[in-house]
């Protein structure tokens, strides 16, 4: 067993160094816009319609009635569906901060402030804030779905 030691002495500076790089060195995050790429209005608004979105509510909480009572607010836990050729339309998260998981698929976002479109796969975690507007689509030949928690100020409002 000990005469291993001698190896690891040998090596561990190495294995250190590259673990340092890999870390510094890393592109952005699978499901993030490429720091190169970010820009204010990078994006046009487009005018899609939904198309092959099931948008389900799997429930909501009045955040008012809470403890942390944030008066007409709702927390909001919802299951988006998005067939083959699917386009969840334009929105604005300016007012309606969101974390969208992936659970199945894979998806591309046009956002607003990254000139390329960003892909998202099975796992990815988008989180969605102030300055935030986009369209989705699914160009695979897969169903996707997305685990949607948001809060949502106007109840009336059915943006995606």
């Amino acid at each position: 067993m000990f005469r291993h030691l001698g190896i690891l002495r040998t090596f561990w500076p190495s294995f250190v160094l590259a673990g340092a790089l890999s870390m510094t060195l890393q592109p952005a995050f699978a499901g993030e816009c490429p720091a190169d790429k970010i820009k204010a209005n990078g994006r046009e608004k487009v005018d899609f319609k939904a198309v092959g979105v099931t948008d389900v509510t799997l429930g909501s909480i009045h955040l008012g009635k809470q403890p942390a009572a944030i008066k007409d607010r709702e927390l909001r836990f919802r299951k988006l569906t998005i067939e083959p050729g699917g386009v969840v339309p334009w929105h604005s998260h300016d007012d309606r901060p969101a974390l969208i998981y992936v659970q199945q698929g894979e998806i591309v976002e046009y956002a607003s402030n990254c000139v390329d479109p960003i892909v998202h796969k099975a796992g990815d975690l988008r989180p969605e804030v102030h300055g935030t507007s986009h369209w989705w689509k699914n160009l695979g030949k897969e169903t996707v779905i997305l685990y949607v928690g948001d809060v949502r100020k106007d109840p009336r409002d059915h943006n995606m």
